[in-house]
C-alpha cells in the first residue's frame, strides 16, 4: 500500500545537524501541529585511535529538543550505518521515544554475528530494537502520519521514511550530484539498489528529499535537500532514466575502487545492537573486535 497522497500536503519542521567527522546529517522532525517529534540518524562521537567516545554531536540534539520543548516519540535508524555509531540509547535515556530499524535487522545481525563472534549471548531477533519496521508500517508522530518503504539494495534493512512531504533515505540516494549508495557491504546488492530507488522516485516531484550523507562534491558546501524531481532529473548514477544495466554496470566498476569506512569495525558492532555496547568482559571493560580475515562471513559463531 503506498503513502496516503494526502499526507503530502502535512509539512513538518525537519532541523539537520551535520557530523563533519563522518559527513553524516542527523535530523529532528517535528509535527506542525504539536511538539512531538521524530529523530532519525543519530550520531554518538568516537576517537577510534583513543578508544574514547563523546556526546558532543547527540548533545546539540538534546540542546534542540529542550530549547524548543519537543517530546520525542522515535529515534529511527534507517539502516545498520557503517560509517557511524548511533546515539539512540543516549538520547533515549534522556528524552524516552522508541528506537526503529527495518525487521531485517535480523538478517544483518545473523551475517554480523557470526562475523564478530558475538556468541550465543548475542540475540539475532532484532529485540535489542523496539519497533521493527515492514515494508508499508505506518506509524505516528504526534498527529503526523509516517510511512515505511523497504529500500534493501545498500543493506538488507534500508527503510526510507515518508513523512507529510518528508522523505528520509538514509544511504541510498546522495545529493544529485553524490549518486547513490554503495551495494558491495554484505548483503548488498545493486540490482535491489536499483529497484529500491525507483520507489524513492515515484513520489510526488515536489516531494523533499533529506540524505543521510554529503560529502560536498567539487568543493560545493555541505547540502541535505532536494526533491524527488530533481533527483529523478540530474542524479549523476540514476537520474535521466537510467537503465537497471547501466546502474548495475556502474555501480559494480565503482564499488570495486572504494575503501571501506574508517569505523566501520565498531560501527556495525554497536549499531547491530541498537546503539548499544557489547557486554563488559570480566575486568569491567568493554571491547569491540576487529576481525584480521576482514569482512566476510564465518559459517558459525
Amino acid at each position: 500500500m503506498p503513502p496516503d497522497p494526502q499526507s503530502s500536503q502535512i509539512i513538518p519542521h525537519v532541523e539537520g545537524f551535520f557530523h563533519a567527522a563522518s559527513n553524516t546529517i542527523s535530523y529532528v522532525v517535528k509535527d506542525p501541529q504539536s511538539n512531538a517529534c521524530a529523530i532519525i540518524d543519530s550520531v554518538l562521537d568516537l576517537d577510534y585511535a583513543a578508544g574514547k567516545i563523546a556526546y558532543t554531536h547527540a548533545d546539540m540534539i538534546i540542546d534542540y529538543v529542550e530549547k524548543h520543548q519537543l517530546s520525542v516519540e522515535w529515534l529511527i535508524e534507517t539502516h545498520v550505518h557503517a560509517d557511524h555509531l548511533s546515539a539512540a540509547p543516549y538520547i533515549q535515556q534522556e528524552h524516552g521515544g522508541k528506537i526503529g530499524i527495518a525487521k531485517q535487522i535480523v538478517e544483518v545481525q545473523e551475517v554480523f554475528g557470526k562475523m564478530f563472534n558475538a556468541g550465543t549471548e548475542f540475540q539475532r531477533d532484532g529485540s535489542q530494537f523496539d519497533v521493527l519496521f515492514q515494508d508499508g508500517s505506518r506509524y505516528l508522530i504526534g498527529e503526523m502520519p509516517a510511512y515505511v518503504m523497504h529500500t534493501p539494495g545498500h543493506t538488507p534493512a534500508c527503510m526510507t521514511h515518508v513523512i507529510g512531504d518528508a522523505i528520509f533515505v538514509g544511504d541510498t540516494l546522495f545529493m544529485p550530484d553524490g549518486g547513490t549508495a554503495r551495494a558491495d557491504f554484505p548483503g548488498g546488492d545493486a540490482a535491489q539498489l536499483y529497484q529500491s530507488i525507483q520507489k524513492i522516485l515515484a513520489l510526488d516531484d515536489a516531494m523533499r528529499i533529506f540524505v543521510c550523507h554529503d560529502y560536498g562534491p567539487d568543493g560545493r558546501s555541505i547540502a541535505w535537500q532536494t526533491t524527488v524531481a530533481e533527483e529523478r532529473a540530474k542524479n549523476i548514477h540514476i537520474g535521466k532514466g537510467a537503465s537497471e544495466a547501466d546502474f548495475v554496470a556502474m555501480r559494480l566498476k565503482r564499488d570495486a575502487t572504494l575503501a571501506m569506512p574508517t569505523l566501520i569495525m565498531p560501527s556495525i558492532q554497536v549499531n547491530m545492537r541498537a546503539g548499544h555496547m557489547p557486554a563488559a568482559e570480566p575486568d569491567g571493560d568493554t571491547y569491540l573486535k576487529v576481525p584480521i580475515s576482514g569482512l566476510k562471513s564465518k559459517k558459525s559463531s
